[in-house]
């Protein structure tokens, strides 16, 4: 079986690692094995904080609703199913949306879901 070398191979992988953990410090950047520790590091946290974001605009979606609503007399959970009894099925994000940049919506709506709590 004849040798195979693959030198050149190993260097393009090498390269393509080193050219993603370009910004990083220290040896990060210059010596393959970190560089590679920190790619896949740097990798698992993306993914990670994917996940982390919408969690954080949920959040952020919610306390939005609820100060808007507070302005109109209801909580947010008492907002929440008021829409819900009414039969509106708008979505936290809309909501927040609206409540920023549409505060005369959002009073309607606030109007109806007291209208559907009272009954």
């Amino acid at each position: 079986m004849p040798r195979v070398k693959r030198g050149v191979m190993v260097r393009q992988r090498h390269n393509k690692i080193l050219k993603m953990v370009k910004g990083q410090r220290l040896t990060r950047t210059r010596r393959f094995k970190r560089a590679n520790e920190a790619m896949l590091k740097s990798l698992w946290y993306a993914q990670r904080d994917r996940h982390n974001r919408k969690r954080d605009f949920r959040r952020l979606w919610i306390t939005r609703i609820n100060a808007a609503a507070r302005l109109h007399g209801l909580s947010y959970s008492r907002f929440m199913h008021g829409l819900k009894q009414a039969g509106i099925e708008l979505d936290r994000k809309i909501l927040a949306d609206m409540a920023v940049r549409r505060p005369n919506a959002f009073a309607e709506l606030a109007e109806a879901a007291k209208v559907a709590l009272a009954s």
